[in-house]
């Protein structure tokens, strides 16, 4: 379990596909208090959830990706060099300032437009059409693992607004149009809508 709140960017050092899917090798996020990094921990990798596959003598921290994985998020397209949003998973004690987040990525959604002015920093984003159900307008979203409010909401359209301490601590400014954000959706709002469709599954609960 996460919260969203990004405070460390990682480097990719190395990615690597084989048969088996992905291997990637990042450098390993620090933590406030820090605590060493184990085998089989969890790191949320912009915003999926990947486990510590091996601590190498270096310091960097080595993850597989499997091939649902790879299909569902952008972690496919990661090269060496890019910076990535990493969070350590919630411990006991841990304030949570975000929301819920699973590090269960369940779409990609790509970006249209950026608004940028004196006032605010706006991203344009479109969902795949099956998954409009589930963005709620003020709803939260995690937009590869950072957790976010929809400020806006047009059918498989939304928009959030970035303050100026997420600019700063995110690469989401930095993203050209046409990337693809890795997209979870608030598990409350998915888990009612999924138990509406269940008990009257000839009602339409997108609208």
């Amino acid at each position: 379990m996460f919260t969203g709140i990004i405070h460390n960017l990682s480097t990719v050092v190395k990615a690597t596909d084989h048969p088996g899917g992905r291997r990637l090798v990042l450098t390993a996020p620090s933590s406030t208090p820090a605590t060493p990094h184990v085998l089989g921990e969890s790191i949320a990798v912009n915003g999926c959830c990947l486990t510590v596959a091996a601590i190498n003598p270096d310091a960097t921290l080595t993850f597989d990706v499997i091939p649902e994985s790879l299909a569902k998020t952008n972690l496919g397209a990661l090269r060496a060099g890019d910076h990535v949003h990493v969070e350590r998973s919630l411990r006991v004690g841990d304030p949570i300032d975000g929301h819920f987040v699973q590090g269960h990525v369940d779409t990609v959604g790509q970006l249209l437009h950026q608004t940028s002015s004196p006032q605010e920093f706006r991203l344009r984003i479109q969902a795949p059409d099956a998954f409009a159900k589930y963005l709620i307008p003020m709803g939260s979203i995690s937009l590869d693992g950072v957790s976010l409010t929809l400020a806006n909401v047009n059918k498989n359209q939304f928009e959030v607004a970035l303050i100026p301490t997420t600019l700063q601590l995110t690469t989401l400014a930095k993203k050209q149009v046409g990337y693809s954000f890795n997209l979870e959706f608030d598990s409350m709002a998915k888990t009612i809508i999924s138990y509406l469709e269940r008990i009257h599954p000839t009602i339409d609960h997108s609208r």
